[in-house]
């Protein structure tokens, strides 16, 4: 399941819905810049580094090879789900995800802050969590992996060709408490590294089922994207089978998540965006702000040029809309069809290679009937009765996204829980997909 958006569409409620039936679930990019938010019987619980498999028994969370992860907030965020007593999968870290280090969070503010002295213009907004400066140093071949962390000589090898990389930066930590704090947290994770592809590969040769779960979003891309305005991974469907192992002809569904309305963090583009008082309405009522960072969403609306881009780009074979509940109760809901350009010409799918010229189009929206609030009553009649109990003008919504996009919607979020959600295929037919994508964020 990829995100279509900006991200933040509420992916990681999707994923762990569909991760009752999955064996295998899979992050396969991204870290600890993203918050993945579930609703549990037992409270909330924000992922940043580890797959949603890890809440089921029975399952088996993936952190993958396309990943960089910070171990000792990984550390941290594995005591914390032992403490509440949600590790209940099996938690599995791949050898060849790439070592995220305090100096990347250093390089990470230090590059922003550069911008803006440069171009306060140019600044991105990134979470400074370092992980662009992590996959900088991935492919330039300076990193560290997780499987590296069991042999000291190599750690300490490349930390000094690090620092003299970086010997720029300002505040950097000694080397040597790091060398061995690095040594010491690898060793406490030890028992959960391990080569996950060939075990992936073994799992879908037993026709066990797979789901691919990421971070970030397709608008957020790398080379897709609204570039520079981006994450610094692929998180789209074919990023997703790069950054887990398995070989592209495995795969069967991509699910495209988005919500019903459109958010974005930080800097870049963003045609439908609303900032006026509906605009506010959405961010207070559907709990805006970044699950790590705590920072305001910039909030507008479902906007179908960029929606059909991603469909074409990721090769959706199906949606799911979420938070259609906060929209209830709402005479009518905007959705964008097509832009229109400076020089007066029209365009209803496709993204322009320069952001600055995203952000000269102006909207045309369609103004479709609202429906109502999503009251307790309804959500448990839809919850007893599935799709045919969603209100008539949210199925005519639901429609027209379909229409609009060609991709048909299979799976409507209509609030925060984990039981909120519904599919509106037919019954499941015997079996489940191989390979799935879920990319979360």
């Amino acid at each position: 399941m990829i995100g279509a958006q900006f991200g933040d569409e509420a992916k990681g409620k999707i994923s762990d819905f569909l991760a009752a039936d999955a064996r295998y679930v899979v992050r396969s990019a991204g870290g600890p810049n993203t918050g993945h938010t579930i609703h549990l019987p037992e409270g909330n619980v924000v992922l940043h580094q580890v797959a949603c498999g890890v809440l089921r028994h029975g399952c088996v969370g993936v952190s993958g090879p396309g990943m960089v992860l910070q171990p000792m907030k990984l550390e941290e965020e594995v005591l914390e789900l032992q403490r509440r007593g949600l590790l209940r999968g099996e938690l599995v870290v791949s050898e060849r995800a790439h070592v995220l280090l305090p100096v990347h969070e250093i390089e990470d503010a230090w590059q922003d802050d550069l911008r803006a002295v440069k171009n306060p213009g140019a600044q991105l907004g990134t979470t400074r969590r370092g992980i662009g400066p992590a996959y900088e140093d991935r492919y330039g071949r300076w990193g560290i992996r997780m499987g590296d962390l069991s042999r000291p000589a190599v750690v300490r090898e490349r930390l000094e060709l690090l620092y003299a990389v970086k010997a720029h930066l300002p505040g950097l930590p000694p080397i040597d408490p790091l060398a061995a704090q690095l040594v010491e947290t690898g060793a406490r994770l030890a028992p959960y590294v391990r080569p996950t592809e060939t075990m992936l590969w073994d799992a879908v040769a037993r026709g066990d089922s797979v789901l691919l779960e990421g971070a970030q979003s397709t608008l957020l891309d790398v080379d897709f994207g609204t570039y520079p305005y981006v994450t610094s991974s692929h998180p789209t469907s074919a990023g997703a089978m790069m950054g887990s192992g398995i070989p592209p002809t495995e795969l069967d569904t991509v699910v495209g998540v988005a919500k019903a309305y459109c958010t974005r963090v930080g800097a870049g583009p963003f045609p439908t965006e609303d900032s006026g008082p509906r605009g506010e309405f959405l961010r207070r009522v559907g709990g805006e702000r970044g699950a790590t960072t705590g920072r305001e969403r910039r909030t507008g609306w479902l906007d179908l040029v960029l929606l059909r881009y991603a469909a074409r780009l990721n090769g959706f074979t199906s949606l799911a809309i979420t938070k259609v509940d906060v929209l209830g109760g709402e005479d009518t809901v905007p959705v964008c069809v097509q832009y229109v350009l400076p020089d007066g010409t029209t365009v209803r799918d496709g993204l322009p290679l320069d952001a600055s010229d995203l952000a000269k189009v102006q909207p045309v929206y369609e103004r479709l009937d609202g429906w109502p609030l999503f009251h307790e009553r309804l959500k448990e009649r839809v919850r007893r009765e599935g799709a045919s109990a969603l209100p008539v003008p949210l199925r005519q919504f639901l429609e027209f996204i379909a229409q609009e996009t060609g991709v048909p919607v299979e799976y409507v979020g209509y609030g925060p829980g984990r039981e909120e959600t519904v599919w509106l295929g037919p019954p499941a037919p015997p079996g489940r997909p191989r390979a799935m994508t879920a990319w979360s964020g």
